[in-house]
């Protein structure tokens, strides 16, 4: 499962190169959960996780404020999770996921990137089933017996443990995410994530290559040009 972090955070830099980009799409996923899920972070432990990563990605504090704010009054836009997968160039998958509040609009959107790029968009569950929707958390610590003993003793379902360099890397399923999150924090005072996020992590990575990869790359840049999508997941290696 390695590298899946590694993964997903070298695609978003590349194809998230404004940061006004980058703030609105956590502006809107703080506000979604903000909404879902309860204001204050303490009790809502998937909005803590949010704005923690948000602030790691140098997402400025009026901004997270603007989106709990928004949440606050209860009104305002009605956003909805839509997701989208597909083949791309050279017989690569993807996985778009998005937060939308029209969603004929951006089905249409995306389709014309997989259409002007000679992908094909496929019904939901064509590719996802070659991912693993996996929670993963990476933080400092040299003790993977321990860490697993905790986990296990929390009744957590650890699917895989990494130990590279003094950084441990725990992946479990996405369902797992709130109860793993409690009791790694329970067991190792002041922990620290690097990261603590749910992604799709591909069973098996492919190179594309030539004029597929140049394909590819159009595609990955014009989902990012559309302000409702929110990742982009893809078993690509070599981008």
């Amino acid at each position: 499962m390695g590298r899946a972090y590694q993964n997903r955070k070298e695609s978003m830099a590349k194809t998230s190169d404004m940061k006004a980009k980058v703030y609105s799409r956590y502006g809107r996923e703080i506000y979604v959960c903000a909404k879902a899920g309860g204001l204050d972070p303490s009790a809502n432990l998937a909005l803590r996780s949010l704005i923690d990563r948000a602030k790691k990605d140098q997402v400025p504090g009026h901004v997270i404020d603007k989106a709990i704010d928004k949440a606050k009054g209860g009104g305002g836009e009605d956003f909805a999770p839509a997701r989208y997968e597909g083949y791309g160039p050279g017989g690569c998958m993807a996985i778009i996921e998005c937060l939308t509040d029209n969603p004929n609009r951006t089905f249409g959107d995306v389709r014309v990137a997989f259409t002007k790029t000679k992908c094909k968009i496929g019904t939901q569950g064509t590719v996802a089933h070659m991912f693993d929707h996996a929670a993963i958390f990476r933080f400092a610590h040299d003790d993977e017996d321990a860490v697993l003993e905790a986990l296990m003793d929390a009744d957590v379902d650890v699917t895989d443990i990494e130990n590279e360099d003094g950084m441990l890397t725990v992946f479990t399923p996405n369902t797992e995410f709130a109860k793993a999150r409690q009791a790694l924090a329970a067991a190792i005072e002041g922990i620290d994530f690097d990261v603590e996020e749910i992604q799709f992590i591909p069973h098996a990575y492919t190179t594309v290559e030539g004029d597929d990869l140049e394909l590819f790359e159009k595609f990955l840049g014009m989902l990012n040009d559309l302000d409702d999508v929110q990742n982009v997941y893809h078993n690509v290696e070599n981008v």
